[in-house]
C-alpha cells in the first residue's frame, strides 16, 4: 500500500512541530489556519504573523542574558535589527516593542529614524549604529540626526575616508562623534574573491587607529564590528573570522580607553527545512566565554555585545500561499506543478543565491506523493523551485486534475528580503502582480486579527509608473 504524503512526513522529520500543526488536515502556521485565509483571500498572498518577530527577539535576549550570568562577563548585551532586511512600519514597530536597537545602511534609512522618532517610536537615546558606504547624502543626513540631539549614533567607518569627512562634519557640528571600524574579512574558500570589498583590512586596522583615530579630538572611538555573511556557524571559518575579530579588539582597547562594544556581525540562521538542526544556546555561550577569555588573558575588560540580526527577527514571520493551476507530466520522469504566480517575482532568493525554504502542502495530506518541480507562471527558464534545503527533490501530494479542491501550497519562512529585492509594488517581471500581503496580529485576549495590509497590485498601478497614463479601456477619444 502505497504511504501517504503525511506518512512520509511523520517518518522523515519530527511533526507536528514549533509553527507548523495539522487540524482537519489542513496545514496551520504559527496557529493560523490557513484554509480560513485562503476562503476569505484567495490565492496567491503573502502572510505576515508579527508575534513571531517578538518571540525570536525575547529569546536571543534570553539567551545572551543567560550566558552573561552562567560565565560571570562584566559587558552587557544589546541587540540591534537590520532595517534593510525589511522596512515594513509593522515589522519595525513590532521590533521596537521588544526594546531593540537599529541598523541603518543608506541615506533614505535616516528619513526613516526620523520618522520613527517623530512618531514615539523611539527616543533620542537608542543606539543607531549607522554600516555602509557613506555618500555625501548619508553622511549629511546622519549629522541631522545628532543636531537633533541622538546621542548614541555610531558610524562605522566602512572606508578609510570617511573618517576626515566624519571629522570634519564634527567640527563643524562643535561636538565629538562616535564611530566604530569594520573589520574586513577573509571570505570563504568558495567565494568568488578573497576579501570582502567592505570595511578596512584587518591587518591594517591597528596602523588606521594610530595615524588618523588616535588623537583625533573630533571623533570618539566606540565600536569594532565585524560581519561574516554566510551567518553565525559551528565551524572553523566562523570562529576563524570570531578570533581574528578578537585579537583586533583587545589590542586596540589598549589603545583606546573609550573603545567599549564588540558588534558580531553575521547573523543566526532560520529554520529553512523541517529538519533544520542548530545548537543556539550552545552557540551565544560559546561567542560570551571566548570573549571573556580572551579580554582576560589579555588584560582588558569585556566589551558590551552587539549583534545585528535581520533575518533572524523577521524571516520566520511570514509565508507565501499558492494554488497549484495545472499539472504537466513533460518526459517519463518530471512532473511540473504550476503555481498562481511567478517564484522569481515572490521568493527572489530562490533564483538569485539558491537560497531554501519550507516548501509543504496546505492541504491533501492523506494522499500518495509523487517528485515534482514547482513553475511559475511567468515565460522565463529560471521561475521554478525544485529542491529543498537538504539538496534533495521537491515531493508533495499528488491530485486529479477533476478534484472539487485544488492543492494548495505554501513557502514558509519567506519574510526576510524577498520584498527588499524583488521591490514591493512596482513593475514586476512578467507585468506579473505583486499578490496581496495580509497581517496578523493578536490583540488583547489572546485572538488573531488578520487585515490586509494591501490589495493585489492592479494593472493601472504597472501601467502608470510605465508611463502608460490612460486606464485600460478609458475613453480615449
Amino acid at each position: 500500500m502505497k504511504k501517504s504524503y503525511f506518512d512520509l512526513i511523520d517518518q522523515t522529520y519530527y511533526f507536528p512541530q514549533e509553527g507548523f500543526d495539522l487540524n482537519d488536515g489542513y496545514l496551520s502556521f504559527h496557529g493560523v489556519s490557513l484554509k480560513y485565509l485562503i476562503e476569505k483571500y484567495g490565492t496567491p498572498f503573502k502572510l505576515l504573523y508579527l508575534p513571531r518577530i517578538g518571540q525570536q527577539i525575547r529569546r536571543a535576549k534570553n539567551l545572551f542574558n543567560r550566558a552573561i550570568r552562567k560565565n560571570g562577563y562584566k559587558g552587557d548585551y544589546f541587540y540591534s535589527y537590520c532595517t534593510k532586511c525589511c522596512h515594513f512600519a509593522h515589522v519595525i514597530k513590532a521590533a521596537l516593542k521588544e526594546g531593540v536597537h537599529l541598523e541603518t545602511s543608506s541615506a533614505f534609512d535616516i528619513d526613516l529614524i526620523v520618522k520613527l522618532y517623530e512618531e514615539g517610536e523611539i527616543s533620542k537615546e537608542i543606539t543607531l549604529i549607522h554600516n555602509g558606504y557613506k555618500t555625501d547624502t548619508y553622511l549629511q543626513k546622519i549629522m541631522l540626526l545628532h543636531e537633533m540631539g541622538f546621542t548614541n549614533s555610531i558610524s562605522i567607518l566602512d572606508s578609510k575616508t570617511e573618517v576626515e569627512r566624519i571629522g570634519q562634519c564634527a567640527e563643524r557640528l562643535e561636538k565629538k562623534i562616535k564611530v566604530g571600524i569594520r573589520m574586513a574579512i577573509d571570505e570563504e574558500p568558495q567565494s568568488a574573491y578573497y576579501t570582502s570589498r567592505l570595511g578596512i583590512r584587518a591587518t591594517e586596522i591597528l596602523d588606521f587607529f594610530n595615524e588618523r583615530l588616535h588623537e583625533n579630538e573630533s571623533l570618539e572611538f566606540k565600536m569594532l564590528h565585524f560581519f561574516v555573511d554566510s551567518g553565525v556557524k559551528d565551524n572553523l571559518y566562523y570562529w576563524g573570522v570570531f578570533q581574528k575579530a578578537l585579537d583586533i579588539y583587545t589590542e586596540l582597547k589598549k589603545l583606546s580607553p573609550s573603545l567599549n562594544a564588540l558588534n558580531l556581525g553575521g547573523g543566526f540562521p532560520i529554520r529553512n527545512s523541517l529538519g533544520f538542526n542548530y545548537d543556539y544556546e550552545m552557540m551565544v555561550n560559546e561567542m560570551v566565554s571566548n570573549i571573556k577569555s580572551a579580554c582576560g588573558e589579555a588584560g582588558v575588560p569585556e566589551p558590551n555585545i552587539f549583534t545585528e540580526y535581520g533575518k533572524y527577527t523577521v524571516g520566520e514571520s511570514g509565508a507565501i500561499i499558492f494554488q497549484v493551476l495545472e499539472q504537466k507530466k513533460q518526459n517519463d520522469s518530471e512532473l511540473w506543478y504550476l503555481v498562481d504566480n511567478s517564484l522569481m517575482n515572490t521568493i527572489p532568493d530562490a533564483w538569485s543565491i539558491y537560497e531554501k525554504f519550507i516548501l509543504l502542502p496546505v492541504n491533501k495530506w492523506d494522499n500518495s506523493y509523487a517528485r515534482v518541480s514547482i513553475g511559475g507562471i511567468s515565460c522565463d527558464h529560471s521561475d521554478y523551485y525544485n529542491s529543498d534545503d537538504m539538496n534533495q527533490q521537491v515531493v508533495l501530494p499528488t491530485f486529479e486534475d477533476t478534484d472539487e479542491e485544488p492543492l494548495y501550497i505554501g513557502f514558509f519562512h519567506t519574510a526576510a528580503y524577498q520584498d527588499s529585492i524583488s521591490g514591493y509594488g512596482g513593475i514586476k517581471h512578467c507585468l506579473i502582480p505583486s499578490p496581496k500581503h495580509i497581517v496578523i496580529d493578536r490583540d488583547e485576549k489572546g485572538n488573531f486579527v488578520d487585515t490586509v495590509y494591501r490589495n493585489e497590485q492592479t494593472v493601472d498601478e504597472m501601467l502608470s509608473i510605465l508611463g502608460f497614463e490612460n486606464k485600460v479601456g478609458a475613453d480615449k477619444s
